[in-house]
């Protein structure tokens, strides 16, 4: 079974940053896209970035010019790195991948990041 664990959220004041990790374990297949959205209390789940095999990344334009994904793949491990945070961007942070030539997507279980004012 695919397993997506996240690590490196906590609490953090306006202006600094935190680095976000999300191995993936237990996929027979190669890893293709991997990501981050997240979902703040009584809003819908936001895209944040995503990064292909290649290392192409893409970014939403909330966090564009502060966050930076990157990928290890030989670790099947993606990072988020939150520079300049604000307070809006406080939320529970989800893993996304997939994997394999039909992409089976799986998620994390959320990483929570506050960010005080």
């Amino acid at each position: 079974q695919v397993q997506l664990v996240e690590s490196g959220g906590g609490l953090v004041q306006a202006g600094g940053s935190l680095r976000l990790s999300c191995a993936v374990s237990g996929s027979s297949y190669s890893i293709n896209t991997m990501g981050w959205y997240r979902q703040a209390p009584e809003k819908q789940r936001e895209f944040v970035a995503l990064i292909s095999s290649a290392g192409s990344a893409n970014y939403g334009d909330s966090v564009k010019g502060r966050f930076t994904i990157s990928r290890d793949n030989a670790k099947n491990t993606v990072y988020l790195q939150m520079n300049s945070l604000k307070p809006e961007d406080t939320a529970v942070y989800y893993c996304y991948a997939d994997w394999g030539r039909v992409r089976v997507a799986g998620w994390g279980q959320g990483t929570q990041v506050t960010v005080s004012s």
